[in-house]
């Protein structure tokens, strides 16, 4: 899953696609942006219109439909891939769905009680992120005795609202909300929990690590360098049974997980050939 933020404000592109101060991105640039995604093997773009980083304050519904509507409108005709918008608020939800959205990816785990029948009256995908508060104050009150199983218990009870207000069980995806109201500890151990979530949940994991300040409490590296740890948590996720992971650096991720992916299937070739097999070069 490849980032289009076209925000002012997030907390590793913001500005990028949408000047400061301004609503309306530059939809030429953003398109550039979306074709370098989809080439570098991005197979969904997820389009947020909101910064959601610690601190951050909320955008208006209005504000952030007008940032990413038009952007919405011009992927769907330009790329044969699906568009997800990133958005915890309902009304915006409805207008990118209606816009050729064909997935919400909810950072607050479905906390507008309006977004799950949103979701079910157009067919469309979602993923449910973990997240306690909202992001303004999410790091304020840290507290988790069990880790794992709290995360996989309030993912459970967001998925069973998805299903009861009629989302296909196959179209949603659950997210244990890295950075969201949690130490870099606790999202270094939610990083490779993809396995452990999957099966609390029944539903496949998305990890988002990329560029997090998780990785520079890990590796002491500052924002604008902290590629080569994304990757590398990139290709923890996977291995610890993320299906999907969203990414800022698309080729750099797709490259280390086609080589990870790789060498972990030849060695799961040769330990299940018999001795014969082995021999043969």
């Amino acid at each position: 899953m490849g980032i289009v933020n076209v925000t002012p404000d997030s907390f590793f592109d913001g500005g990028k696609l949408v000047a400061p101060g301004a609503d309306r991105p530059n939809v030429a640039v953003v398109l550039r942006k979306a074709e370098a995604l989809v080439r570098d093997g991005a197979a969904i773009l997820d389009v947020g219109g909101e910064s959601t980083r610690p601190g951050a304050e909320p955008v208006p519904p209005d504000r952030e439909a007008a940032r990413i509507l038009p952007v919405i409108e011009a992927l769907v005709r330009a790329f044969d891939v699906p568009v997800s918008v990133d958005t915890r608020h309902a009304a915006t939800a409805r207008r990118a769905l209606a816009a050729g959205a064909a997935i919400v990816n909810d950072v607050s785990g479905l906390a507008d009680p309006a977004m799950a029948a949103v979701v079910a009256e157009a067919g469309a995908g979602v993923v449910i992120s973990h997240l306690r508060g909202e992001p303004r104050t999410m790091q304020a009150t840290i507290h988790f005795e069990r880790l794992l199983e709290e995360v996989a218990a309030e993912l459970s009870e967001a998925v069973a609202r998805a299903r009861a207000a009629g989302v296909a069980d196959d179209a949603i995806v659950v997210d244990p909300g890295i950075g969201f109201g949690k130490t870099a500890r606790q999202s270094a151990a939610l990083a490779a929990a993809g396995a452990h979530l999957e099966a609390a949940t029944g539903r496949p994991v998305l990890v988002g690590a990329s560029r997090k300040r998780f990785l520079g409490a890990l590796s002491g590296l500052d924002l604008d360098a902290r590629l080569v740890p994304s990757v590398a948590a990139a290709v923890v996720a996977v291995a610890g049974g993320a299906r999907i992971v969203r990414v800022h650096d698309v080729a750099a991720t797709k490259a280390a997980l086609d080589v990870a992916c790789g060498i972990a299937e030849a060695f799961a070739a040769e330990t299940a050939a018999g001795p014969r097999e082995r021999a043969v070069p």
